[in-house]
């Protein structure tokens, strides 16, 4: 790292997490755009997560886009289910293997074992697992290969199904997964990135190490941490339009971000950062499921949960009749599967 530390205010980190995660305008449907929404991966922990995360930064988009080729599902960052690009599993896989030589052979054996068995084949998880004689969670060991892909819709179990080997080295992939942690959630710091990541202190240092003529040294209200050098002038542009300017005729714009979504993926000190009344991030930020969070024009405005083709919105904050309209319409839009019926929203 270089120079003296550069002093970023909440409302700048703000504003540079949601250019970064492409919260400011949707992008034109394509490949590229469904690479950039997957920047930081897309937790898909919750049944569609993933898909609304990607209606929220990607216009036009539809169910089908779960099916798209560019696309992958695997276990991902703390083992949970993510969607990423196809081209970066190798990066979201190999990042997580264990240094230790034991845990990393058992991981390439369970590669092996279940490559063996399923012989091109996608079935259940559990099956495989109980086939090849270990506990089905198990096989979440070798996602960390980059062998091992699953598909998960919410209902069921997941199916699980094996590729070949990505081409990248296990280092390589850990100072890309950080690069990329510091673009969608900096500034960071190795602890921050080791907590996301699921990955050891000691991992996350050396990856920190391997990019340090990349990362610059910041001051946040929060305390310090590092940015990519290529970020610092989005940083200190500050201010800017709102989240998803541009998009709605009347002017207000609102994003209905699901259960997990990268821009709220959060812990410790960045929580309070993105939320500063307490009562209002353990209303966000629960012991047990998250709900989903509202956007109101780039500012966390509430929460949101769905059932069925009911819609509850609870926001922190009277809203006019615009902004009123705009979440309906907003929730109307959600590109669900399955409803017998149109959403309708319930306010609390």
């Amino acid at each position: 790292m270089r120079g003296r530390p550069a002093e970023l205010s909440r409302e700048a980190i703000l504003t540079g997490r949601r250019r970064a995660s492409a919260l400011e305008a949707r992008l034109e449907p394509g490949p590229d755009a469904l690479r950039r929404a997957a920047w930081a991966g897309l937790q898909d922990s919750m049944p569609r997560a993933a898909l609304l995360s990607i209606h929220a930064r990607v216009r036009e988009t539809v169910p089908a886009v779960m099916d798209d080729p560019t696309l992958v599902q695997l276990w991902g960052p703390r083992y949970s289910a993510y969607v990423v690009a196809e081209a970066d599993r190798g990066i979201f896989a190999l990042a997580r293997l264990p240094q230790d030589a034991g845990k990393r052979a058992y991981a390439y054996d369970l590669a092996d074992r279940l490559e063996a068995f399923l012989d091109g084949r996608a079935i259940s998880y559990a099956d495989a697992g109980r086939a090849i004689g270990v506990a089905p969670n198990a096989l979440r060991y070798a996602a960390a290969t980059g062998r091992v892909l699953i598909r998960w819709d919410g209902a069921g179990r997941p199916t699980v199904r094996t590729v070949p080997a990505p081409a990248i080295e296990p280092g390589d992939a850990r100072r890309e997964l950080a690069r990329r942690f510091l673009h969608v959630f900096g500034p960071g710091t190795p602890g921050s990135f080791a907590t996301w990541a699921g990955i050891r202190p000691q991992a996350a240092g050396a990856a920190f190490d391997g990019i340090a003529r990349e990362i610059v040294p910041v001051r946040t209200p929060i305390g310090d941490g590092s940015i990519l050098a290529t970020d610092e002038a989005s940083f200190r542009e500050g201010g800017g339009a709102a989240a998803g300017s541009g998009d709605a005729a009347e002017g207000v714009a609102v994003r209905l971000l699901p259960s997990g979504d990268t821009y709220y993926l959060l812990q410790d000190s960045d929580r309070a950062l993105l939320v500063p009344d307490p009562g209002r991030r353990s209303e966000l930020w629960t012991s047990r499921v998250w709900p989903g969070a509202l956007l109101v024009d780039g500012d966390m405005t509430g929460t949101w949960r769905r059932a069925d083709e009911t819609v509850r919105v609870r926001p922190w904050r009277a809203l006019s009749a615009a902004e009123r309209e705009a979440v309906e319409r907003e929730a109307r839009s959600l590109p669900l599967p399955g409803l017998r019926g149109g959403i309708v929203v319930a306010w609390e």
